[in-house]
């Protein structure tokens, strides 16, 4: 590792062909940089500084055919191939509702843009369009596939292609605000009430904003008939029991910018290590399940009865990873979800044990 300030993109360069088997992400840890300065350390070789603005490439993505969509957080990465389809655009937020690429994309988080192209030893050109924040976190990444349209890729690149060609990358000062508020006494009879008056899921995120208070804080409060701590063990016996009865699940996963999606069933399921991994077809998913501080089954109210959900958080009290049974709106949850996820080990139980 570098221990000077701040390594230069030569040194950065250097280093990452001195360790070439390294995940990017994991090189840009060593270096103390953002992936993004890893990245732009490659300006005018293997990358090429393009326009970041969400909606602008939503609206041509579509024309690169088949890829692979790529969102992670510092705990799960999720990867969906197919297409960028049915794309509806707005200043504050996007959405993507293809068959396989679903995402809720939030536009304003999309400040850094490149584009990639990486030679491997077999001679096989990987390329990709690059997307991050401000701070130089990845916030989304589209990565090209034998079936992708080449020549759309080249349109794209060129349109979007920005003058800048600086190898260096500063990202803004200050650190990304996290999904965690500050430790406050919760009025939980406040909190029962707003929670037991939702209707719809997406209600959520706003009655914590309105109460001022985090995630962690409301299903710590919340009590146990709304909120459960379960053992995390839980993710894998809950993939394990869905797959064995090809029960369709929705998975998300989310950064600053994008919250991706996966909707269907699950079958390869396999651990390496730390990671708990999705194989699939179409769905790759790989979650670092040592990151996982705590568990919790969780009831919202809707206008169609209560849904369960499965979150994951991590030490810091961020959501890592959220799972829910497949359903359409207008429609009551599977039961077999409902029992799946009731019958998961409560953490209180394996204390007790």
């Amino acid at each position: 590792m570098i221990d000077s300030t701040r390594p230069t993109p030569t040194e950065i360069r250097a280093y990452r062909a001195a360790h070439p088997t390294l995940r990017e992400r994991d090189i840009a840890a060593q270096l103390g940089i953002s992936e993004a300065a890893l990245v732009a350390a490659e300006c005018g070789l293997t990358a090429i500084r393009v326009d970041a603005d969400a909606n602008r490439f939503l609206a041509r993505a579509e024309e690169l055919g088949e890829v692979m969509a790529l969102t992670r957080n510092e705990s799960a990465v999720h990867e969906k191939i197919g297409v960028y389809e049915n794309v509806k655009t707005g200043p504050a937020a996007s959405l993507v509702l293809g068959s396989e690429i679903d995402l809720r994309v939030f536009p304003s988080a999309w400040v850094h843009g490149f584009a990639v192209s990486k030679t491997e030893a077999n001679g096989e050109v990987r390329r990709s369009l690059q997307f991050f924040d401000k701070w130089g976190n990845a916030v989304h990444k589209v990565h090209l596939r034998a079936k992708s349209d080449l020549e759309a890729y080249d349109r794209i690149v060129a349109d979007f292609r920005l003058e800048d060609k600086s190898q260096e990358f500063v990202a803004e000062v200050g650190a990304p605000a996290g999904d965690g508020a500050p430790a406050i006494a919760v009025d939980t009879e406040a909190l029962r009430e707003r929670w037991t008056k939702l209707t719809d899921t997406h209600q959520f995120h706003g009655m914590l904003r309105n109460l001022k208070i985090g995630r962690r804080q409301a299903l710590h409060a919340v009590g146990d008939d709304l909120a459960w701590q379960l053992d995390a063990s839980g993710i894998e016996g809950m993939m394990r029991a869905s797959a064995a009865i090809e029960l369709p699940i929705m998975c998300f996963v989310g950064s600053a910018g994008v919250i991706q999606i996966h909707s269907g069933p699950i079958a390869n399921i396999a651990t390496m290590g730390p990671w708990l991994n999705v194989m699939d077809p179409t769905f790759h998913l790989h979650l670092r399940t040592d990151h996982i501080a705590e568990l919790w089954a969780v009831r919202k109210p809707t206008a169609d009865g209560h849904v369960t959900s499965l979150e994951a958080l991590d030490v810091k009290g961020e959501l890592v990873i959220q799972f829910f049974g497949k359903r359409k709106e207008g429609l009551a949850e599977r039961p077999e979800w409902r029992s799946l996820v009731e019958a998961l080990p409560r953490l209180h139980s394996i204390a007790a044990a």
